[in-house]
């Protein structure tokens, strides 16, 4: 189960939006502010018959503009099933679930698992997945990324969990590819420091 697929559709970017519980509305406008500050992922956690209604919106709205767009929480077949129907192009987990990971690749999409330990990262790895979501970063902190690079230098972590303008680059720093931030990109003071971290990751 390869989800190196994720390399090209991140592009480089050390940034990806998460959008959770917005509604189609709020988070079709919350995605074009993340598009046009150059975050070219969106994912949208599917918990809700509304939420899966925003993904299909969001994601007929990223196709017409070349983006990609995802669906988050995804803990079960049946989940998958949903959000293929809706248009994602990959599915994210809070934890690691081989048998979601599973249904996500039948379904033609890719998969990221969540982990949160030393076992978890071996054993995703073992079924062949480099690209991990860390959850919740903030509470593992910059030292458990640090600490990870040395076990597995080829694991690829997306820190996910209380993520902000603020903290990003700090992850970043600790190991992380890319970090996943939500209310940032409704708060004004904000985007300019995401802009930033575009921006410097671009000339490095």
């Amino acid at each position: 189960m390869d989800n190196s697929g994720f390399e090209e559709l991140f592009g480089g970017a050390p940034l990806m939006a998460i959008l959770r519980g917005m509604g189609a509305e709020r988070s079709l406008a919350v995605s074009t502010t993340a598009w046009d500050l150059g975050i070219d992922v969106v994912e949208l956690p599917i918990q809700t018959d509304e939420d899966v209604e925003a993904l299909r919106v969001v994601a007929a709205a990223g196709k017409e503009r070349g983006k990609i767009v995802g669906a988050g929480t995804v803990v079960s077949a049946e989940h998958v099933a949903r959000a293929s129907s809706a248009g994602a192009a990959f599915t994210v987990s809070p934890g690691l679930d081989l048998d979601v990971v599973r249904a996500s690749h039948d379904a033609g999409l890719l998969s990221i698992p969540g982990v949160g330990t030393a076992s978890e990262v071996q054993l995703a790895m073992k079924a062949g997945l480099t690209w991990l979501k860390a959850f919740p970063a903030s509470v593992l902190g910059t030292p458990w990324l640090t600490a990870m690079r040395g076990p597995f230098p080829h694991a690829r972590f997306v820190a996910t969990g209380g993520m902000s303008a603020a903290n990003a680059g700090e992850y970043l720093s600790a190991g992380a590819r890319v970090v996943a931030v939500g209310s940032a990109l409704e708060d004004p003071q904000q985007l300019p420091l995401l802009a930033g971290l575009l921006g410097s990751r671009d000339r490095s």
